[in-house]
């Protein structure tokens, strides 16, 4: 689920797609994607990708936020939550931190090599 939302997101040309495998310290949920774009409209494009694959591949959509300002769209999918960020937000939450001690799992798209 995790590779799939990583690889709609490099679709839209998100940047700093990462995977964070969050299984066993936390029960929100077993995967985090986190990736950038570049203004609230790429973000939404992001995000709408992201469900639109993830949706079509079976997955349902439990809930979403922050679609509305586009600073900071939320995906959740149950076990996998998708963050898609603008710069800013993506630097003052630095959710990659606040996760410290999640394993990165190595994201496997065309654009990551």
């Amino acid at each position: 689920m995790a590779q799939w939302a990583a690889f709609a997101a490099d679709e839209k040309k998100a940047r700093d797609v990462r995977i964070l495998d969050i299984r066993g310290i936390s029960p929100v949920a077993d995967y985090f994607v986190i990736c950038s774009g570049n203004s609230g409209i790429h973000v939404r494009a992001i995000a709408d990708h992201v469900e639109k694959q993830l949706t079509e591949k079976g997955l349902s959509l439990d809930h979403a936020e922050g679609y509305r300002a586009g600073r900071w769209v939320l995906l959740d999918f149950g076990d996998l939550v998708v963050h898609v960020m603008q710069d800013e937000e993506r630097a003052f939450y630095n959710l990659e931190r606040l996760w410290g001690d999640a394993v990165e799992v190595a994201v496997r798209t065309p654009a990551a090599g």
